[in-house]
């Protein structure tokens, strides 16, 4: 948190650890950090997909997939608001930023999907 953008106040300084962290991070650790986080963003996102493609039954397959595409909306949503491409609305990064609510309904939706994928094979 010592980058020039949020020392000096171009970025709100209350949510600049909650709805502007990726602009934080992109600053602090540069292309290769954001590169990084955007390559496990789409890994989490895989595996989800993959999830629901193993699952045996429709419920399962809608579920993994709504988690999915709820947790890719909320990144692609904050990641365009910091850069500029889309306005400001208040949707953290999943499993990135500080707030404790979201953080326990990502975690809920990813043992969800979790379970979805532990169920796959019939007995």
């Amino acid at each position: 948190m010592m980058g020039t953008q949020n020392i000096l106040g171009f970025l709100p300084r209350t949510v600049a650890p909650t709805d502007f962290i990726f602009s934080v991070i992109a600053e602090e650790k540069g292309f290769v950090g954001s590169v990084s986080l955007l390559m496990l963003f789409v890994a989490l996102v895989t595996c989800g997909l993959r999830a629901s493609l193993a699952s045996r039954d429709k419920l399962g397959r809608l579920l993994a997939v709504g988690v999915v595409t709820l947790l890719f909306s909320h990144m692609f949503v904050n990641m365009a608001m910091t850069v500029g491409l889309m306005p400001i609305t208040g949707l953290p990064l999943p499993l990135v930023s500080y707030g404790g609510s979201f953080m326990v309904c990502t975690m809920a939706g990813l043992g969800m999907v979790q379970s979805v994928y532990v169920r796959r094979i019939r007995r």
